[in-house]
């Protein structure tokens, strides 16, 4: 049997890796700087990780959400504590996809509309409730015909306002840093003006938090520096360090009933283990103060660049955007010079999305191997 043919594939066959480095199976080591879309949080292999892994799947690694998980209570508890995030819900899936879908249609159940706003060049999955950043209308048009989606440009509160006065908008989505669009941010104005509509229309807000989450940006979520409530948040990627986990979180102001969500493998004895795992190093490594602190040295050293058009993000979720497509530069990277990077939607922006246990030695090594390209 073959395989169904919908990703362009690099010649790189990943065997192992450790913290920062991946090796493949000729036993070349590669800098890690993409983390698979923002997933390695704690860095690959982590010894707490792997520990905590084993021992629980020793012991149980997954039943019924019938029954009870004093994990999930456990891993509640400490999320609030490390977000901050106080009196939220959790319910816990398996992707960010899954976990938007979920937003989506629990904001649905909560206002009884069916209209979703989303802003161009977003991206929050490809399940059916979910939209995307792709100019394909295959992939962007939902396969829920309840639920047709808006789309505005990020910035545009008018338009916005516009929409919501219809009343039949059930929630608005969004990533306060885009990841596949671009790494576009707007203004504290912006946000905490779609905070005030969402009021006024009874219009669910929901942070995209999938990708940005867990740390990455030096705040737990980046909808934080903007000192905004979202009625929703969803999670993913970093939160499992590479185990599949996902979830929302959901203000006390909407309210729980039996059967309103349901997964079957959401919330297992291992994703627990794995999300809370990257919670105690995350807080005990002092991550978070990492990412601010590389990110830092990182921007001062992108200045150095010739043809650097614009370095886009914060945290360790940034890009480098060149007045040139990127695509070959990438590649050059791979082979020539064993770094992973990301691309985007923009195709002149390489994205950074490197473990949280980055240090200055490996932006350095970046650093040197750009420059040697650019100056060719």
């Amino acid at each position: 049997m073959s395989l169904f043919n919908v990703y362009p594939l690099y010649d790189v066959t990943p065997v192992s890796a450790k913290d920062v480095y991946v090796y493949d199976d000729k036993g070349v080591e590669y800098l890690d700087l993409y983390g698979g879309h923002a997933v390695i949080s704690i860095g690959h292999s982590h010894p707490k990780y792997v520990s905590a892994i084993s021992n629980q799947v020793e012991k149980l690694g997954f039943y019924s959400n019938a029954i009870q998980n004093p994990l999930q209570v456990e891993l509640a508890d400490k999320l609030e504590t490390s977000s901050g995030c106080k009196d939220y819900q959790l319910f816990l899936c398996n992707s960010g996809a899954e976990a938007n879908e979920n937003a989506l249609k629990l904001a649905s159940f909560h206002n009884g509309k069916t209209k979703i706003l989303a802003f161009k060049n977003s991206f929050h999955g490809r399940t059916s409730a979910a939209v995307a950043a792709t100019d394909n209308p295959k992939i962007v048009a939902p396969l829920n015909a309840q639920q047709e989606v808006d789309f505005v440009e990020l910035g545009d509160l008018e338009s916005v306002e516009i929409i919501l006065k219809a009343g039949k908008t059930c929630a608005i989505i969004i990533e306060c840093i885009q990841g596949v669009g671009g790494l576009d941010e707007n203004t504290t104005e912006f946000y905490q003006g779609l905070e005030k509509l969402c009021k006024q229309h009874n219009t669910v807000l929901i942070a995209d938090e999938v990708q940005s989450g867990f740390g990455r940006t030096g705040d737990f979520f980046a909808f934080q520096k903007h000192n905004i409530t979202p009625d929703i948040i969803s999670i993913a990627k970093g939160m499992g360090n590479g185990f599949p986990v996902g979830g929302i979180l959901i203000h006390p102001s909407i309210k729980a009933s039996f059967g309103l969500l349901g997964t079957t493998f959401g919330g297992n004895h291992l994703a627990c283990t794995a999300t809370l795992s990257v919670l105690d190093v995350i807080e005990k490594e002092n991550l978070m103060q990492n990412a601010s602190d590389i990110s830092d040295y990182f921007q001062e050293k992108a200045k150095e660049l010739p043809q650097l058009k614009s370095i886009k993000g914060r945290g360790l979720m940034l890009g480098l955007e060149f007045d040139f497509p990127i695509s070959e530069l990438r590649k050059q990277l791979i082979f020539k010079h064993h770094i992973f990077t990301g691309g985007a939607k923009n195709p002149n922006l390489i994205r950074i999305l490197p473990p949280l246990t980055i240090q200055k030695k490996h932006i350095d090594s970046f650093f040197e191997a750009l420059k040697l390209e650019l100056e060719k």
